[in-house]
C-alpha cells in the first residue's frame, strides 16, 4: 500500500535497529512516549523486543482518557440522569469507571447517552432536537479540541441553545515539563506527532533548553519509531539535546495555524487536574466567557458525589511512568478489557489495555488469570 508499506520494510528495520544498538554504546537511557497511538504501535510491532535492553522504553500521560479525573466522568453520569439531557461521547469514554457508574452503566439503566464520532454528528443531534440539551464530553488533547471548539464557534453562527460542551481538554507541554521534574529520570521524549501536527514543535524547545531533554517529534510507523528512537539515541550519546521532527511529512515547527486560531477563540488556558499527577499549571482548556453560553459546567450544574478512586489501580502510576501494568494486582485478573478497574484498561490508547492485548510482561498468564 502506498505511504505505508514503505514504513514497514524489515530490511530497512534490521538496518535501524544495529544502528540503534551501535550508537547507543551500551549506555543506559530512558525514553518516554507521550502518545497514546505510540503506546499501541510500539506494542502491536513488538519494539520493546527489538531495542538493545540498556534502552527503555515507558509510557507516559498520552491517553488522554486515562489522565480525564474521576469528577468528569461523575459529571457526565450525573448529567444523563436529567431527563431533558443527552449526553454525547467518543466510545472510549463509555465504560471508564467514575466513583460509583459509568456512562455505559447509566446507558443500560435508560439513560439517554450517545457514541457519536465527531463534533457534527452531536451538533446535528441538537438541531434534530431542540427539545433536548445535548452536551458533548470534550475530551482530549491539542488534536481534538480544534474540532471542539469548531462546533461551538458554529453553534454560536447558528444561535443554537440546546447545544452544549463539557471540557475536559488538555495541552500537552505543561505534563511533560511535570514529568520532567518528578521522580523518573527522563532521557528522551518520543514527542507526539498528532498533538504536534497541531501546535507544531516549537512549544518542546524548552524541554532541551531547560531540563537537557531530548526530544524527537515522531510518527506512527514501525520506520517511524525506529528511526525516532535513533535519533533520540544520537542526542543522548552525543550531549545536544535539541528537538528534531522526524515525522516531517506531517509536522512543522509552527504547527496549524488555523486549528490553533481556533483553540484560543473558544479556549482559554486553566489549571488542570490530570490522573496520578495532580493539577499542573496552565495545563487544561476551559470556554472562553464568550462562549459561555455553551458551556454544560456553566448552563447545566450539578451535583456531584464524593469523588473516589478505584482500590489498589495503579493507572496513575502506570501513567507517570513510574511502573508497568503487570505489577498491578488488578491487571489481568479483576482488571481486563471487558470489565475495567481503571482508564488505562479502557481505552483503544491505554497502556493496560496495549500491555493486555499484546500480551507484554504476561508470561505466566493464561486466559486473564496468572497460573
Amino acid at each position: 500500500m502506498k505511504f505505508i508499506d514503505e514504513f514497514r520494510q524489515g530490511g530497512a528495520a534490521r538496518h535501524l535497529v544495529e544502528d540503534i544498538r551501535i550508537h547507543s554504546k551500551e549506555v543506559r537511557m530512558t525514553f518516554m512516549e507521550v502518545c497514546g497511538t505510540h503506546t499501541m504501535a510500539i506494542a502491536r510491532n513488538g519494539i520493546r523486543s527489538l531495542i538493545p535492553e540498556n534502552i527503555q522504553l515507558i509510557s507516559g500521560p498520552g491517553c488522554p482518557v486515562c489522565v480525564t479525573p474521576n469528577w468528569i466522568v461523575d459529571y457526565g453520569v450525573a448529567l444523563s440522569r436529567k431527563s431533558d439531557v443527552t449526553v454525547t461521547t467518543f466510545g472510549d469514554m463509555m465504560k471508564v469507571p467514575g466513583s460509583s457508574s459509568s456512562l455505559d452503566g447509566e446507558h443500560a439503566r435508560g439513560g439517554d447517552i450517545r457514541v457519536v464520532a465527531s463534533t457534527l454528528e452531536a451538533l446535528t443531534l441538537a438541531e434534530k432536537n431542540p427539545h433536548k440539551k445535548i452536551v458533548f464530553l470534550g475530551i482530549g488533547f491539542e488534536t481534538t479540541a480544534p474540532t471542539v471548539a469548531a462546533s461551538l464557534i458554529e453553534a454560536r453562527k447558528r444561535n443554537m441553545k440546546n447545544y452544549f460542551v463539557l471540557s475536559a481538554h488538555k495541552v500537552m507541554p505543561p505534563a511533560m515539563e511535570a514529568l520532567s521534574t518528578g521522580d523518573v529520570r527522563i532521557n528522551g521524549y518520543l514527542c507526539p506527532g498528532h498533538v504536534s501536527a497541531i501546535i507544531g514543535s516549537k512549544p518542546y524547545d524548552f524541554l532541551a533548553r531547560e531540563y537537557g531533554i531530548c526530544c524527537v517529534v515522531g510518527g506512527f510507523e514501525p520506520l517511524d519509531i525506529l528511526q525516532s528512537i535513533l535519533m533520540l539515541v544520537k542526542q543522548v550519546i552525543n550531549k545536544k539535546p535539541q528537538v528534531e521532527i522526524q515525522y516531517s511529512r506531517v509536522v512543522r515547527p509552527e504547527g496549524n495555524p488555523t486549528a490553533q486560531e481556533a483553540i484560543y477563540t473558544v479556549f482559554k488556558p486553566c489549571d488542570s487536574e490530570w490522573r496520578g499527577v495532580g493539577s499542573i499549571p496552565h495545563s487544561g482548556l476551559s470556554i472562553h466567557e464568550d462562549f459561555s453560553l455553551w458551556n454544560a459546567e456553566v448552563q447545566i450544574p450539578v451535583d456531584l458525589e464524593p469523588t473516589q478512586e478505584p482500590k489498589g489501580c495503579l493507572c496513575g502510576q502506570v501513567l507517570q511512568g513510574k511502573v508497568k501494568p503487570p505489577s498491578c494486582r488488578h491487571f489481568g485478573k479483576s482488571c481486563t478489557p471487558g470489565n475495567p478497574v481503571g482508564p488505562c484498561m479502557v481505552s483503544s490508547e491505554g497502556t493496560c489495555a496495549a500491555y493486555f492485548k499484546y500480551k507484554i510482561g504476561m508470561e505466566g498468564w493464561k486466559n486473564g488469570v496468572m497460573e
